[in-house]
């Protein structure tokens, strides 16, 4: 049980990850403006 739910947290983890990356790449294309606009809160790392 301990070694599937590893496995979940991981995969949620990942998927995260690949969803806050899309803001930055239209961020990107935004004129050139830096700005990070809304994001996810409490995930400042």
């Amino acid at each position: 049980a301990l070694q599937h739910a590893a496995s979940i947290a991981g995969l949620v983890i990942t998927t995260e990850a690949m969803i806050a990356e899309l803001p930055k790449k239209e961020a990107a294309a935004d004129h050139g403006h830096g700005h990070g606009g809304g994001g996810m809160g409490g995930m400042d790392f």
